[in-house]
């Protein structure tokens, strides 16, 4: 599509479709079926129903963050990296699906998860730079990746070791 046919609405349009085909390719990976529910999971992991809700605000959050970045600063160096850090943190998300649920390694995906945490640091700082607001919507998403990392850290506790499917 032309960019002067999509005038101001290109950036939001881009970055809701992006954010729905992460969230897309993640879901279709997760898989909650006998496997993962004969996993002893810790008594604090949220509700199953939780993690739906929880992952549409933080992508929802993470759209709006990354169009407030885009429209902040207009310099072509700014917007490729703050492209390439979004797409970096985007295969870092479903990633993380693919390895504990479809590959059964939740000590792989324990490796992997920090990697997904350092790539929402890093989205913060780059979107920091130019507009706070657009920063602090990524807060949620760090923290909800920093409790999916404990959570995984306690599955890998409880079950390993494991091997490949």
């Amino acid at each position: 599509m032309n960019a002067a046919l999509m005038g101001d609405w290109g950036p939001p349009v881009v970055a809701a479709g992006v954010a729905v085909m992460v969230a897309l390719a993640g879901g279709l990976l997760t898989t909650t079926g006998p496997w993962y529910h004969a996993l002893r999971r810790p008594s604090w992991k949220p509700p199953d129903w939780a993690f739906g809700p929880v992952w549409t605000t933080i992508f929802t959050l993470t759209a709006i963050s990354g169009v407030m970045a885009w429209n902040a600063d207009s310099g072509l160096a700014s917007r490729t990296v703050l492209v390439v850090i979004y797409g970096i943190n985007a295969v870092f998300n479903i990633a993380w699906s693919g390895l504990f649920f479809r590959m059964r390694r939740p000590d792989w995906a324990l490796l992997e998860v920090v990697f997904l945490w350092v790539s929402i640091a890093a989205l913060i700082l780059v979107t920091a730079r130019v507009s706070g607001l657009a920063a602090t919507l990524l807060l949620p998403y760090l923290v909800w990746v920093g409790i999916a990392a404990c959570l995984n850290r306690a599955i890998v506790r409880l079950n390993g070791p494991f091997r490949s499917a």
